[in-house]
């Protein structure tokens, strides 16, 4: 079973920054269940953690593992494009799938 390592960088306390991270975590609590390890990254407080990442917008999830490296910008409202855009398979026929292969 794979582990997820998820960083999520936002600016501060914005209302944006607030809804990003609540959809992030009902969709890991729905999908990952306890399978991944999240970091939530404020660029105001850690702009040196930014700069490294090459952060240009925010919200910005990075899937740092399992490889490969993945982003994806926005709010993450839309559960189905986070999940495919971080090449993440939820816990499900579809994971059974995989590790058949």
């Amino acid at each position: 079973m794979s582990n997820y390592l998820l960083k999520l960088y936002v600016t501060g306390n914005s209302p944006r920054a607030e809804k990003a991270i609540a959809n992030l975590r009902r969709i890991c609590e729905e999908d990952l269940h306890g399978r991944y390890e999240l970091q939530i990254i404020d660029v105001l407080a850690d702009p040196q953690l930014a700069e490294d990442e090459k952060i240009l917008a925010t919200p910005t999830l990075i899937k740092r593992l399992p490889p490969p490296l993945r982003r994806v910008i926005g709010d993450l409202s839309d559960k189905e494009k986070v999940l495919l855009g971080l090449d993440v398979w939820p816990d499900g026929p579809a994971e059974a799938a995989r590790e058949g292969e």
